[in-house]
């Protein structure tokens, strides 16, 4: 008998082509149409080359930066305390493509219109491969409103911040061409409530804005510790107080700054996480005494529209992967995308993630028009409201687009698993969800004109009966104060369901309004796979789903 008749036990078959490769712009058709709608259409080249980067080698480099996690050495091998956390070469890699194609820099180095809408669909394509070095590169993005509040540190700081260079050595600033920016907000006793914070701040010399001073306390969360300087709080005699913290001194020498450990978490892996230690560090004080707060919020603004951005992007992938997956995979002798179902589902899961690169991409064009009084109050609200909402949606999405591919989904040879495990760290970063909830109504009640800029940016309905009828029902709510509070996460949805409608009514596709609006502000179901009869649902999973393979 030949044994070797039996080594080969079956033949793989019914399974979908690899996606490794694939131009992650070129399968994107929201993102083409959207990203061009809101003015990036000059920066089209652009996005599509990084679209290749995406899905090509930053796509490996995703899997390999989390498969090495970063690893803290406290000392060297004689002893000396060097606080040196060590990534691999693939984050390095991820962080080095990144900086050189401006995530990190485009709208403040370039600004003209669509420089934030484009930049925002370059980290939306970025995100999708390796979510986790978005961490330093969105808070070096972050830092530069808020360090143009200092001219003298900014004049020595931003010419490196905005470099398209990346040095990842553990050397002073004056040595390097580019570098990258972190932030150290929070305590252990406080948490979101920096004003609990009690780390001390000690004058050196003079005091005052742009002064040097010392600083000795604690961080329960130091995001991307081997970055090159922190923004910082710290209490003065005058109150909480933002600071900027150098890893290194002016003479070379490392500063007061110690790592006490890395933390380890449900995901975010590639990206360092820490708590550490001020022991005396040296710090230079950015913006007024005492307006900490207001001066980081010029930051957390920024970062918190990157959460935005991250999120939809998670779901992109999810939904790349979902809909591709189904489009190969027979079951019954039919497709997997041509059974009823199945492609009620699909399409949910579609009209969520179109909605919320809508609303980022939206936003991105009100950055990029903040002279503009409207434009400004609209990004102040949806800051808040766009961070709670669409990173609220994003696990329960990707949760369901990895059970369209069953267990595939769910091994970690697929990407599916690290999509999951990510999506909570931006519902829970920069301020959780009723964090973002008490902001809409602080934006909506004490800010003059932000709750006239919603209504006009939402209009009448646009011709649909439908959404002028929730719009009525928002207005309606605002005027019942009574128990406001209480109600702030149903008036927040209530608002990004509306802007949502809104955008995808004006953009013109009047199966993917119609199929939103129906399952949004209608009767919709409490899982995704719900949609109302009547719809084309055929038609909105073609439009997500990679053509070519």
């Amino acid at each position: 008998m030949n044994l070797h008749q039996f080594a080969e036990t079956h033949e793989v078959t019914n399974q979908p082509p690899s996606l490794d490769g694939a131009n992650l712009y070129r399968i994107d058709l929201p993102l083409q149409e959207w990203s061009r709608r809101f003015g990036a259409g000059w920066a089209e080249s652009r996005i599509d080359a990084y679209g290749a980067l995406a899905g090509g080698p930053l796509m490996e480099a995703g899997f390999l930066a989390n498969q090495n996690k970063p690893v803290f050495n406290s000392h060297d091998r004689f002893g000396h305390r060097i606080d040196l956390v060590e990534f691999h070469p693939a984050y390095h890699q991820l962080m080095r493509t990144a900086v050189e194609h401006g995530l990190t820099s485009l709208p403040w180095a370039h600004p003209q219109d669509g420089a934030h809408v484009a930049r925002a669909s370059m980290t939306y394509l970025h995100s999708q491969a390796e979510a986790g070095s978005g961490c330093p590169l969105t808070m070096t993005f972050a830092s530069v409103p808020a360090m143009r509040l200092q001219p003298n540190l900014a004049e020595k700081w931003l010419p490196k911040i905005l470099a398209t260079e990346y040095d990842s050595r553990n050397v002073g600033m004056a040595h390097k061409a580019g570098v990258t920016i972190g932030m150290a907000m929070t305590e252990k006793q406080g948490g979101t409530d920096v004003r609990a914070n009690t780390s001390k701040a000690y004058p050196v010399g003079a005091s005052g804005p742009g002064q040097a001073y010392e600083l000795v306390g604690h961080k329960w969360f130091c995001s991307a510790p081997m970055c090159d300087a922190f923004l910082t709080l710290a209490q003065t005699d005058k109150g909480l107080t933002c600071f900027l913290l150098p890893r290194h001194r002016p003479d070379d020498t490392r500063n007061q700054f110690y790592i006490q450990r890395l933390k380890n978490k449900l995901g975010n892996c590639s990206n360092a996480s820490s708590e550490v230690e001020f022991r005396g560090a040296l710090a230079w004080m950015i913006g007024e005494e005492g307006r900490g707060v207001p001066t980081i919020i010029e930051m957390v603004a920024m970062t918190r529209f990157d959460c935005m951005v991250g999120s939809s992007s998670l779901m992109r992938q999810a939904l790349t992967q979902a809909s591709h997956h189904c489009a190969h995979r027979s079951v019954g002798g039919k497709l997997l995308s041509e059974q009823p179902l199945m492609q009620n589902v699909l399409a949910d899961l579609a009209l969520e993630s179109e909605a919320a690169l809508a609303l980022s991409l939206r936003m991105g064009r009100a950055l990029d028009h903040l002279d503009d009084s409207q434009e400004a109050k609209f990004a102040r609200l949806v800051t808040a409201v766009g961070k709670y909402w669409i990173c609220k949606r994003a696990p329960a999405m990707i949760n369901e687009a990895a059970e369209c591919m069953g267990g595939a989904g769910y091994v970690e040879e697929s990407i599916l698993p690290r999509l999951y495990r990510e999506a909570p760290v931006n519902s829970t970063w920069e301020g959780s969800g009723n964090v973002q909830c008490l902001d809409v109504l602080r934006a909506l009640s004490k800010e003059p004109g932000v709750l006239d800029a919603l209504f006009s940016e939402l209009g009448d309905g646009h011709g649909d009966k439908r959404l002028a009828a929730h719009i009525h029902q928002i207005q309606a709510a605002f005027k019942d104060t009574s128990d406001i509070q209480y109600r702030a996460r149903q008036l927040t949805e209530d608002i990004a369901l509306g802007l949502q409608a809104k955008l995808l009514l004006e953009a013109g596709n009047s199966v993917v309004s119609d199929a939103f609006i129906a399952s949004r502000l209608e009767d919709g179901g409490r899982v995704y796979g719900a949609l109302p009869r009547g719809l084309d649902v055929e038609a909105i999973v073609a439009r997500s789903t990679p053509q070519g393979f």
